[in-house]
């Protein structure tokens, strides 16, 4: 009986101890950058979108030409694939991700430069499951440069540029409007107390926070907070670094902790940023993090396995297809399926052999 208390304690001792020991093998370096493989299509001002851990990058622009190019990239393979168009090309739309289907709602279809005019409140829905596309109920407000933050069965459009007939043809805007995808409906909302567009924004905690952006000549360091619960606004600490044209991600606290990473934009007339700019929802505080490797603006933004993917974007002078991958701070990796085989190899023959044991003849 002894003999087989020890065996059973051995068998507790590697299911506990073995992972552990595995881990090392998958360790990633915290607070760093890795270059992927390059987006097929070099391009600024398109949207992106997360759907069974594959990043989708639908419609921008080249620098000549609007877009309607749909790229799909799988972060476990590091690869491409060319999915079918989005049926209207266009730039600066919105992107969000609803019951694992794409939203790509407004931008600028106009295909010249200025395009002002050009002003869509368009809604196309992509279903990548069987790679089509369908047309949906327009944004009321047609507008460009706004983001798309979903908080529970809603997909809420906040802010942007709207079309106006005298100079500069274009105005920021404090609308919040929101879609229902249940019924291919719109609702309005309380507007945000400034507006602003070329914002970074992300979701914590089902607050929707706008970052940054421009808004009547000044780039903006505020952090304008919407609780959709009680249609309501506050401020949250205001980011470090005035900018916009950058883009945001959110972190879920899972495999490393819950932060908002404001990455890239402008921070200046013609100046270029390669900022990581890291906030804390849960204490209201700023850092900074290891810079981007390509300094760029109009950049787009997907997270992963809470690790961020910066893909695309404008340096200044040419459309990029660069894609490079940010491993937050006290990142955890994932503990990997195969680990399970050799765990699994170890116990059997531990049972085996206090099986044999316990009924062995006397």
């Amino acid at each position: 009986m002894k003999e087989n208390k020890s065996a059973i304690a051995l068998l507790l001792v590697l299911l506990f101890t073995l992972p552990t020991l595995s881990l090392p093998l998958v360790n990633a370096t915290e607070d760093s950058w890795v270059t992927m493989e390059p987006m097929p299509t070099a391009r600024f001002s398109f949207g992106v979108a997360v759907v069974d851990g594959k990043i989708y990058a639908i419609g921008g622009s080249n620098g000549t030409h609007h877009l309607n190019v749909n790229e799909m990239y799988d972060p476990a393979t590091d690869t491409w694939t060319k999915k079918r168009s989005m049926p209207t090309a266009r730039t600066d739309p919105a992107t969000a991700v609803y019951q694992n289907k794409i939203y790509v709602i407004g931008g600028i279809v106009a295909d010249s430069n200025p395009s002002y005019s050009g002003y869509t409140g368009l809604t196309e829905v992509y279903d990548p499951l069987t790679d089509t596309w369908e047309t949906m109920e327009p944004m009321p407000a047609a507008r460009s440069s706004l983001d798309a933050n979903v908080v529970g069965d809603k997909i809420y459009l906040i802010g942007g540029k709207k079309y106006v007939d005298v100079f500069p043809f274009q105005q920021s805007t404090n609308k919040n409007q929101v879609y229902d995808p249940s019924n291919d409906s719109w609702s309005t909302k309380t507007p945000t107390p400034t507006s602003t567009f070329l914002y970074a924004s992300a979701v914590a905690d089902n607050k929707i926070h706008i970052m940054g952006g421009y808004s009547g000549g000044h780039f903006l360091q505020l952090n304008q907070i919407y609780n959709s619960e009680t249609d309501t606004w506050s401020y949250g600490k205001e980011v470090p670094t005035a900018i916009l044209s950058t883009a945001a991600g959110a972190t879920t606290g899972l495999l490393a902790p819950k932060r908002i990473y404001v990455l890239g934009g402008h921070v200046g007339s013609n100046i270029t940023s390669n900022l990581t700019q890291v906030y804390n929802p849960e204490n209201d505080t700023w850092t900074t993090g290891t810079s981007m490797p390509t300094p760029r603006w109009s950049l787009g933004v997907a997270v992963v396995n809470d690790e961020l993917y910066a893909i695309g974007g404008y340096d200044g002078e040419t459309a990029l297809s660069v894609n490079e991958k940010y491993t937050p701070a006290d990142y955890i990796p994932e503990f990997p399926s195969w680990i399970f085989l050799p765990l699994f190899f170890v116990a059997t023959l531990v049972c085996v052999a206090v099986r044999r044991k316990v009924f062995r003849p006397t």
